[in-house]
């Protein structure tokens, strides 16, 4: 059966079992296209072996880096090899930067190799290992007080985030914890989180992602280095980001290394670090999409997409954000040019670059191919971890919720009964690179997956790994994927763009009362895409 999820003002999704026809029960023998690709796809998959050539051998691919433009030559190097037409289509330029090692170790008190790494774009130390004792950034009353104390960061490596009370994840305390206890530790968590923010506010700086100018400031006073951590509510996992900072290195440590500094410093005990951190900036390079296709034989100016981001953070391999939406297409590609080599339609695919600096590539090429915009058939994009896919809706459009429920009526039975149909639903948010063409009000759907921990190991941490994988719902995906193309090249009609009314259904939800669940009032608007990076504050 098809489990729908239908929007009802006041009650928000109510999950509806809907009957399937005969066809489901039937496809073994009903579809051969369909019944090849099975074959294809869970009997025959490759994605083992193109998980482990792009995520062991390449790596991680940060956006602007020589491991990024490693697997934009990779990719059309497989595509060729199958007789798929690809390219590596440049739309700007980012900074490009040169990751080596991070050798970090505790001298004083005692010695100790720390768990932790650079963050992206960190500067190195030039070969040499660098000694340095370490510094707390201390409450202000003001950004005038954090001036006057700013001479005391010369020479020293700041540490700019808190302490954890705990390193045990949120699970581990509920399920051992006495009830007074595990309230205890939430309010303690909570409270030094809140404060910490506090701290940092009141430096008239930030350290946002992308934007913060703490770090700057902390270069100019003369610092050593900056340390931080960001750690996941999950054993060892840390989230790995950038940093701006041009001279001094700035370095992230596991959260149980990171408290073991903290509280040295915070006790008077002394502790020093060396450090010997390889990197090399590379001024702003040039970035590109991936795009490969499969050309339409009946409608070749119509377009059924395939969509993941390519680019990933460099903390660890970026297995499942997103690897996995890579090997997902490619492999769904693999599948398409050998059941179904003449599509009516033409089915493009798009590894895009710079979605973790704001959708980025799938921007630019919205902008620049407005013809595959406005010709669109469908735009399956999957871009939350390895799980399988499990979710779907219709991005705002009602049309394409009839369409799509009609493709799902014909998939193999195993594939119908997993998928929760969520109707018309709402427009991309921004979340990940379907946004950049629902936001025209074209169909393009996100393929949502169940969680296997996503947020708390894997999401931009240096967990992020092969191991993380799992195969069978990564080869299910892609069969899954490969025959949602052939459904939509096959369609004999387009979807329309009428799109569902926004102000009706917020003046609905607010009337009953609504719930936690705030739907948009109006379309998400386009933004531009910056070609090249942006400026930060200094």
């Amino acid at each position: 059966m098809i489990r729908r999820l239908l929007s009802i003002p006041g009650a928000g999704l109510v999950a509806l079992a809907v009957g399937t026809p005969l066809l489901a029960q039937t496809f073994p023998t009903e579809n051969p296209v369909m019944q090849r690709m099975w074959r294809l796809g869970m009997d025959s998959s490759h994605t083992g072996a193109l998980a482990q050539a792009l995520l062991d051998s390449i790596g991680p691919r940060l956006t602007g880096t020589p491991g990024q433009r490693n697997g934009n030559e990779w990719l059309v190097r497989m595509y060729t090899s199958w007789g798929i037409d690809a390219q590596n289509e440049r739309f700007g330029t980012w900074r490009g930067w040169r990751r080596g090692h991070s050798h970090i170790d505790l001298l004083t008190p005692r010695v100790r190799t720390l768990e932790g790494t650079m963050l992206g774009h960190s500067p190195g130390t030039g070969g040499r290992d660098v000694t340095a004792s370490t510094v707390i950034l201390p409450e202000f009353a003001d950004s005038v007080a954090f001036v006057a104390w700013l001479p005391n960061v010369r020479g020293k490596l700041v540490l700019v985030a808190p302490g954890q009370p705990t390193c045990r994840p949120s699970a581990d305390w509920d399920e051992n914890a006495t009830p007074a206890s595990d309230a205890r530790m939430d309010s303690l968590r909570a409270r030094t989180t809140e404060a910490w923010s506090r701290r940092i506010a009141a430096t008239g700086h930030s350290l946002a992602i992308g934007t913060g100018s703490l770090g700057l400031r902390l270069e100019q006073a003369g610092a050593a280095g900056v340390i931080t951590s960001r750690p996941k509510n999950a054993w060892g996992a840390i989230e790995i980001f950038e940093t701006y900072n041009t001279s001094a290195p700035a370095i992230t440590l596991s959260c149980e290394d990171y408290g073991l500094v903290y509280r040295l410093t915070e006790n008077d005990q002394h502790p020093t670090i060396r450090m010997n951190l390889d990197a090399e900036p590379l001024g702003e390079q040039p970035v590109f999409n991936t795009i490969a296709r499969i050309p339409g034989t009946a409608k070749p100016d119509e377009y059924v997409v395939l969509s993941a981001h390519f680019d990933s953070w460099d903390g660890s391999s970026g297995a499942t954000d997103n690897g996995t939406g890579t090997i997902t297409m490619l492999e769904a590609m693999r599948i398409l040019r050998l059941a179904y080599p003449q599509p009516k339609r033409t089915i493009l695919v798009g590894h895009w670059s710079g979605e973790e600096s704001g959708l980025v590539g799938s921007r630019a090429y919205s902008e620049d191919h407005p013809d595959v915009v406005t010709g669109m058939q469908a735009l399956f994009n999957q871009d939350n971890g390895t799980g399988r896919i499990v979710r779907l809706s219709a991005s705002g459009l009602p049309n394409g919720a009839e369409h799509i429920a009609q493709w799902i009526e014909r998939l193999p039975v195993e594939f119908n009964e997993q998928i929760q149909f969520g109707g018309a639903g709402f427009p991309a948010g921004g979340g990940s690179d379907h946004a950049s063409f629902s936001c025209y009000g074209a169909p393009a759907f996100g393929l949502g997956a169940l969680g296997w921990e996503y947020f708390n190991y894997t999401w931009h941490t240096n967990r992020d790994t092969y191991d993380k994988i799992v195969f069978d719902d990564l080869k299910s995906n892609a069969t899954l994927t490969a025959m949602l193309a052939y459904l939509a090249s096959e369609d004999p009609t387009m979807i329309t763009r009428e799109r569902v009314d926004l102000a009706a259904i917020a003046a609905s939800a607010g009337e009953s009362g609504g719930g936690r669940f705030r739907a948009p009032t109006s379309w998400p608007e386009c933004s531009t895409a910056p070609r090249s990076t942006r400026p930060r504050l200094r």
